[in-house]
Parts: structure tokens; sequence; C-alpha cells
């Protein structure tokens, strides 16, 4: 088959179509003819040489894709040849095929074609174990999302809105904002021109944000906490503004917050079994009632990976850039 290699680490032009060996599903394990895949921050963090793949994963980049099942490896029950499924991987999506287990798999959901599939594993997962799972957002809270407009903050925003919460939104300049308010976001706030721990106090009254989602990390830490009601809670998922930060232990005491720090790709897979279930049981039924739906700002050939990671650079897109196999 065909992958995206990365001999060297650097830019995009790092990004080299190969022929690789096919794989081989094991226990537990089924083997996926990828229709599509999709880009994430990880998989540019892994082409610069900064987030290897954990043990036993694929080199090849790729966190999620769509496809159909072409052959089920020994022990694996309730998924067939011919299934067409959408699945959250450890790696390797950015190919022909790619093996994965059983428990990652989600049935492509009814009203999504199976190459759209490909933009909703890796942001459901995240922002429903992040989100739902760990913060406990309740019906009635208000939800900060930072990077609105990213393929993370456009599900977040929807997921949200679905379960009665109220969203406020960070992201760069008007036209980004705007899709936002589009997806159900009631705050709208530019994080070029203002200030988000002032514009969500002024929007809550004083109270503050129940839930910060942040993809930023050590630049927005202690301003996060400002910006978190009593008893609120606040869940880092990116770096994107550095790794190490100072915090008020002092801010976080008097307010009973909560700061969580996760990532998916390397977690178990028992654990990425009960998020994707739960994922299945709570997020799909929103997806095929017309309430929640994948936001795809453009797609390109697997094989010109290159200049999809360049636009996802750029920071100009809004949602998920897909990659298509075929």
């Amino acid at each position: 088959m065909h992958a995206i290699t990365i001999p060297q680490p650097g830019g995009p032009e790092a990004l080299v179509w190969a022929d690789v060996p096919d794989p081989v599903p094991g226990e537990g394990e089924v083997l996926v003819e990828v229709a599509a895949s999709a880009v994430n921050r990880a998989d540019v963090l892994q082409r610069r040489g900064f987030y290897d793949p954990p043990p036993g994963a694929s080199p090849y980049p790729g966190l999620e894709c769509s496809g159909r099942i072409t052959a089920v490896g020994p022990g694996v029950s309730g998924w067939a040849v011919g299934d067409e499924v959408c699945a959250l991987l450890s790696g390797g999506g950015y190919a022909e095929q790619v093996v994965v287990p059983a428990g990652q798999l989600l049935p492509v959901p009814a009203g999504i074609d199976p190459v759209t599939a490909a933009a909703l594993p890796e942001v459901v997962s995240t922002v429903w174990s992040n989100v739902f799972m760990v913060a406990h957002l309740r019906p009635g809270e208000t939800l900060l999302v930072h990077g609105g407009a990213s393929g993370i903050g456009t599900m977040a925003i929807q997921l949200a809105k679905a379960v009665g919460a109220r969203v406020a939104v960070t992201a760069g300049g008007p036209e980004k904002l705007a899709r936002c308010k589009e997806l159900g976001a009631d705050v709208l706030i530019d994080y070029r021109e203002q200030d988000f721990v002032a514009e969500v106090r002024e929007a809550t009254g004083g109270v503050g944000a129940d839930v910060i989602l942040d993809i930023m990390g050590a630049k927005y830490l202690s301003r996060n906490v400002e910006a978190l009601a009593v008893n609120g809670r606040l869940a880092v998922i990116g770096l994107q503004g550095g790794v190490k930060a100072e915090l008020d232990l002092g801010a976080l005491l008097s307010k009973r917050a909560a700061v969580t720090a996760t990532s998916l790709r390397a977690r178990p897979p028992e654990e990425k079994t009960a998020i994707v279930a739960a994922v299945r049981e709570h997020v799909w039924p929103l997806i095929e009632g017309g309430l929640v739906r994948p936001v795809v700002h453009g797609t390109f050939p697997l094989a010109n990976a290159a200049e999809a990671h360049r636009v996802l650079e750029s920071g100009t897109h809004v949602g998920k850039l897909l990659l298509l196999s075929r």
C-alpha cells in the first residue's frame, strides 16, 4: 500500500508518499481500507519530531479515519467485512489501509457520508471526554472554548449547545467569529482585540465560566483561572502557548476550582474503548438527529498531505481538513 511517511522531521515537505508494507490485523483488530483521514495538530507535531507515536502504534501520522472493513482478526465480534466505519487511531490514518482495535471503531452515522465521517472520531472523542466525562459540563452552565473555529472548537460549540449550555468562544477575527455564531456560540471574543477574561466576566454578570476548554496551555493558564467561576473546571488539551507557567494556588483555592490536562493518543486501549463507547451512546444520536454536524473546511488528496499541513499551520481554516485516499 501507499502511506505518508516522515523519513526526517521538518516542514510540510518532510511528508513523503511512499510504498510501505500492508498491515495485518491481529487479535481483536480489524483492517480498514481508508476512504479519508483528517489533519490534527498532533500530526504537525509528529512531523516536526516533537510527538512520537506511542509504543506499538503505526509510525505514520493520522489519528482518525473513515473507510470500510476488509478483514477481521481473531477475537472480534460485532463487526464484519464490508462494514462502513470511522475510527479513533493511535497513528496510521495517512495510509491506504490501517489496522484498528475493534473497540476504537464507530459506525458511520446515518446521514453522514463515509468521507465526511473521517472528521468525527478524534474531535468528538476529545471534546466528549474532556468537557463532559472529566469537566462534567451541565445544562445552564457556561463553557468557554479557546480556538472556537478549530475542528475541536466547532464540535465543542455544538455539543455544549445540544446539552443546554451557554457557549463563549475566542477566535481570531470577525469572519471566524461569525462562523462560531452560526454554530450556536453565544459570546464572541476576538482574542486579537479583546481581553477574554473581561469579556467572560461581563457576559456572565461577574460569575465567570464554569468550564474552559483550552488549547493554549502555559500562555493562558493564569488568565484562565481568573476567568473561571467558583467551582469552575479548566481542561487543558493543547500546548500551543507553551508548556511551563506559574500557577497561583491561592486563586485556585479561592474558587475551589480544578485544572486537568489530558491527551488522547497515548491512553491505553481500554480507556479509548470506554471513550468511544460513550461517544457512540451520547453523541451519535445527536449527529443522526441533525443537532450536531462535522464542519469541513476543505479536502486534499492524501498524497498531497503537505498542502493540508500548510493550510492548518496558516490558521486560515474553520473546522477540519480531510485527506482523501482515493
